[in-house]
């Protein structure tokens, strides 16, 4: 649905972006990170067509963001940081204007009410923005975002400045809205892509540092998966009794009961591990996945970068 290919911009001599290319598939929340100045914004605004890239190309489902601006940017849906609202008008009129602006070809009144079903501000249709809290204007931002129903969804910091119970309600609304849109999400909250994103693309200096799923940076990087173990057992018997699975590479003692396996990339051992210690009647006490957090692995990929 999205794709970048080879992107390159430069300011005088200075190089924001240094050839990154990546995709994004229809129903993906891609989470694009990277420290202040590691060019995420760049990429976003040439995505949506606000900056022209040096070299490279922007492709929205087929169409190429450059030379087919109004093809592209049909398929798109943005929302900037601080949501670009009229704070004195109410939300239906905010949103009729905005659909009349994209010159949407779907029955006006429903589909309006139908998008603010979708991010729930129905109950304030009829209020003057500038009286809403700041989660029920990123709502509204949101169902700006939405008029047309573009399948690509650009997302830049949509929780910044929300308190909890807002971040999550806006957490749920981009989960939902992934099942059926492609979504590039930027966010300085690491908690907060690993909980929404599919994958995460981390940018650093210019350039691609990782691109995996969220779930498996960790092993990306690391090169093998970690699987943390309690067992209840006598330390060889453990020992011996994991490292006969195959796939295992290495297995750890540490305190207490607990175990750090490495094994290879790509492998399941789980199963395995629990028939072998089952056999030599060592209780697993606890067993899930071990290796970098999300925190770890960011400022890994980022070290020597701009904080």
């Amino acid at each position: 649905m999205i794709e970048v290919k080879n992107l390159t911009k430069r300011y005088g001599g200075v190089t924001a972006l240094d050839d990154i290319s990546f995709t994004a598939d229809s129903g993906e929340v891609v989470g694009l990170l990277g420290p202040n100045g590691a060019g995420k914004s760049t990429t976003m605004n040439i995505i949506t067509g606000y900056l022209g890239a040096t070299s490279g190309t922007v492709l929205i489902d087929g169409a190429d963001i450059l030379t087919s601006p109004k093809a592209a940017k049909a398929k798109l849906g943005y929302l900037p940081e601080q949501p670009p609202l009229y704070l004195d008008m109410t939300v239906r009129r905010y949103l009729e204007f905005i659909f009349d602006l994209k010159k949407v070809r779907l029955p006006k009144k429903e589909h309006i009410n139908e998008v603010m079903a979708v991010v729930k501000i129905a109950d304030v249709a009829d209020r003057v923005i500038k009286n809403l809290s700041k989660g029920y204007r990123q709502r509204v931002g949101f169902a700006g975002a939405l008029m047309g129903n573009p399948p690509v969804l650009i997302l830049d910091e949509p929780t910044v400045g929300l308190d909890p119970k807002q971040i999550i309600d806006i957490r749920k609304l981009i989960k939902s809205l992934g099942k059926k849109h492609t979504i590039i999400f930027s966010s300085h909250v690491l908690s907060e892509v690993s909980a929404v994103c599919d994958r995460i693309v981390m940018i650093n200096n210019g350039k691609i540092v990782a691109d995996a799923k969220t779930d498996e940076l960790s092993e990306t990087l690391s090169g093998s998966g970690i699987l943390a173990l309690e067992v209840d057992g006598a330390a060889t018997t453990v020992r011996n009794a994991i490292s006969s699975v195959d796939g295992v590479k290495r297995v750890t003692k540490g305190a207490g009961l607990s175990y750090t396996v490495e094994f290879e990339t790509g492998v399941d051992i789980r199963r395995g591990v629990f028939n072998a210690l089952s056999k030599a009647n060592c209780p697993i006490l606890m067993m899930r996945p071990g290796g970098m957090t999300l925190e770890e692995s960011f400022l890994k990929l980022t070290e020597g970068g701009e904080d």
